[in-house]
């Protein structure tokens, strides 16, 4: 069965690790796609602006599943997007707050937000990662849409964190990790499998025509859901006991390395 979407995950699969991809390349490949019908689609636990960012020309004709499935966009138009209650909000960070190994970034549909008692340092060095970042005095002043709540923690706290936060805060959220050091606190049911589904549902698209990419453990239900799912070379061991394939190195341009194959029919697709 043809594949008519591809869905890529960012940071340590589509992406090198200098942040960077191979633009010409993939410019080929994106053409190959138009022709044939074939839908790409962004999924990724960064914000929704800061994915365009990567994608000039195209970025608003393509689809996105940003903020590990909160909020879903197709060509520029919004699909879905889920809303924290304040009520929810104020449980979550007031938690988070005493507990000193964890930083928070709350993440609304407008912006992404920090306490404004952050260092000139931290702020400096997240603003990489959001295109819209604001300083609030409270996390009770923001008016926007909030939509995760994205931690940073000790590397080597990150599992047992996890594990800890998903036992008090289940109630609100479900964690989800896209690496060590990072942690994601999502409206429960709501991950990049969601998303694609909803894609899919958009486009009647079958599961069995769908290729997916990652790397961490914010992948696992989108690879699980995908016919042709690959887990990158550099994935953790979980990644790779969920997908059905292995794609080449994100530095190799593993990616761009498997979408080739399939238009030419080798790899798994001979």
């Amino acid at each position: 069965m043809p594949v008519k979407l591809i869905a890529v995950d960012m940071d340590g699969t589509f992406l090198n690790d200098t942040k960077e991809y191979d633009r010409k390349r993939f410019d080929g490949l994106y053409s190959k796609m138009k022709d044939r019908g074939i839908k790409f689609v962004v999924a990724s636990g960064n914000q929704y602006y800061q994915l365009k960012s990567f994608y000039g020309e195209i970025q608003d004709e393509i689809s996105y599943v940003a903020e590990n499935g909160a909020f879903v966009v197709d060509a520029g138009e919004e699909v879905s997007s889920v809303s924290i209650p304040k009520s929810h909000v104020a449980a979550v960070t007031g938690e988070i707050a005493r507990h000193d190994k964890l930083s928070t970034i709350v993440c609304g549909k407008e912006s992404a937000y920090v306490l404004d008692d952050v260092t000139e340092e931290y702020f400096n060095m997240i603003q990489k990662f959001y295109r819209r970042l604001k300083r609030v005095e409270s996390f009770d002043d923001i008016e926007d849409q909030v939509l995760k709540f994205a931690l940073s923690c000790p590397a080597e706290d990150t599992d047992e964190l996890k594990d800890f936060l998903g036992d008090i805060l289940g109630e609100y959220v479900t964690p989800a990790s896209s690496g060590h050091g990072s942690i994601d606190l999502i409206v429960p049911g709501h991950h990049k499998a969601k998303g694609i589904k909803e894609l899919q549902e958009r486009w009647n698209i079958k599961d069995a025509e769908t290729m997916a990419f990652g790397d961490g453990g914010n992948d696992l239900e989108m690879l699980a859901h995908a016919e042709y799912s690959f887990a990158m070379e550099n994935a953790t061991d979980d990644v790779k006991q969920t997908a059905k394939y292995t794609a080449p190195h994100n530095n190799m341009s593993g990616v761009l390395e498997i979408i080739d194959q399939y238009f030419k029919g080798e790899g798994p697709f001979k």
